[in-house]
C-alpha cells in the first residue's frame, strides 16, 4: 500500500478565503454577491514616493472559475512549452514537485442561508458554501459529506505588483518587469529559497538535480534523442535554480515582435498562453489592462472577479471569478 502522491497538501493557506461562491439566486440579485466586494479592504503602498506607473502594456490574466471542469489540459500544455521536467511521484511525495501550473481542489457542503446571506451579502457564508474550510469539513457526518460540491482553481504565479519574492531575494534574481511581469533571472539565482518562502501563493519551484541530465528521472529530458522535443525558446534550468511560471514571456516577445515586423501596433489576442491555448473551457483570458477594450479587462472589471489573498495587499495580476451555482435548479430536479 503506497502514499498517495498529490500536491495540495504540501501547502496551507491557514483557512483564507481563497474561493467565493453563490447562488443564481443570489447573483441575480446582486452581480457581486460571493466575490466578497462589498467589504473593502485597507489598501497599502509600498511605493508611497515615485510610484513607477506602467504606461505601455500591463500583461494580466482573469481565470473564470464557472468554466474550469479541472481537466487538467492547461498543466500538460504548460509542462510542454516551458520544458517542465515530469519527476515522478516518489518526488511528489518529498514536496518536490515541479509543474509550473497546479489546479486546487475545494469542497464546500451546502447547507442552508445564514441571515447574513439571506440579507444579500453573499460571500463566504452564502447559500451554497456556508461551510468551505478543511477543519469544519472534517466535523460534518458521514450523510452529510453526500452533499459535498467541487470547484477546481488554477493556480500559477499571480505577478503581484507588491511581489513578497522580490522584496526577499539577496541576489535580485527575481525582479518586476515595467509590463507588470515579475521575471526569473536563471543565471543570478543561488538557490536560498528566500522567495519560495515568502511567496503566500506557493507557487515556485526549485529544481532539487540536474533533470536534464539525471538518469534516475525517467522523462524527455535525459535522453540525447527526446531532448529534441524540448522548446528551444525556454531554456532548461539547472540544480540549485527556483523557477516559476513566466506567464510565457516567450510568446510574449515573439508576439511583440511580429508586430513590429509588420509595422503595427499589438492587437488582442494576438498572443495566447500556452495554458489558455489549450483550454477546451475557454475558462482562461490572457491580455493588456492597459487596454480597456480588451477581453481581459473587461473580465476584471467583472463583478463576479475578486483576486486570491488580496487582502494581504500583494497586489496579484490575475483575476477570479466567482463560482456560481444553481442549486435551485438541482433541487427540482431531484425532487422531480
Amino acid at each position: 500500500r503506497e502514499e498517495l502522491a498529490q500536491t495540495q497538501t504540501h501547502y496551507s493557506f491557514e483557512g483564507r478565503n481563497i474561493i467565493r461562491e453563490t447562488t443564481l439566486k443570489d447573483y441575480l440579485k446582486d452581480p457581486a454577491a460571493g466575490s466578497g466586494n462589498h467589504h473593502k479592504h485597507k489598501v497599502y503602498d509600498l511605493w508611497t514616493t515615485d510610484k513607477y506607473e506602467m504606461v505601455g502594456n500591463n500583461w494580466v490574466m482573469a481565470i473564470d472559475l464557472n468554466a474550469c471542469t479541472g481537466c487538467g489540459s492547461c498543466i500538460v500544455a504548460c509542462n510542454v512549452e516551458n520544458n517542465i521536467p515530469v519527476v515522478g511521484k516518489d518526488e511528489v511525495r518529498k514536496r518536490r514537485e515541479m509543474h509550473w501550473l497546479r489546479i486546487d481542489r475545494y469542497y464546500s457542503y451546502n447547507q442552508e442561508p445564514t441571515a447574513h446571506a439571506e440579507a444579500g451579502h453573499g460571500g463566504h457564508d452564502a447559500g451554497s458554501n456556508a461551510v468551505t474550510k478543511e477543519k469544519e469539513i472534517a466535523h460534518l457526518e458521514e450523510n452529510q459529506m453526500n452533499n459535498v460540491s467541487v470547484v477546481h482553481q488554477p493556480m500559477m504565479c499571480q505577478h503581484c505588483d507588491h511581489a513578497p519574492c522580490e522584496t526577499v531575494c539577496p541576489v535580485l534574481a527575481t525582479v518586476h518587469s515595467s509590463d507588470g511581469l515579475n521575471h526569473m533571472a536563471y543565471n543570478r539565482c543561488v538557490g536560498t529559497r528566500y522567495c519560495a518562502n515568502n511567496c503566500p501563493y506557493k507557487v515556485r519551484r526549485f529544481n532539487w538535480f540536474n533533470y536534464w541530465n539525471d538518469s534516475r528521472f525517467d522523462n524527455y529530458l535525459n535522453n540525447e534523442f527526446t531532448q529534441l522535443v524540448l522548446n528551444p525558446d525556454v531554456t532548461t534550468r539547472s540544480r540549485g535554480v527556483m523557477e516559476k511560471c513566466s506567464m510565457c514571456i516567450h510568446r510574449i516577445q515573439a508576439g511583440k515582435l511580429t508586430a513590429k515586423l509588420e509595422k503595427r501596433a499589438l492587437k488582442d489576442g494576438d498572443i495566447k498562453m500556452a495554458c489558455q491555448q489549450a483550454c477546451s473551457a475557454n475558462a482562461i483570458i490572457f491580455g493588456d489592462k492597459n487596454d480597456p477594450n480588451s477581453e481581459v479587462s473587461k473580465a476584471l472589471r467583472s463583478e463576479r472577479t475578486y483576486y486570491v489573498l488580496e487582502e494581504i495587499n500583494v497586489e496579484p495580476g490575475i483575476g477570479y471569478m466567482t463560482k456560481i451555482r444553481n442549486i435551485d435548479s438541482e433541487t427540482k430536479e431531484v425532487h422531480a
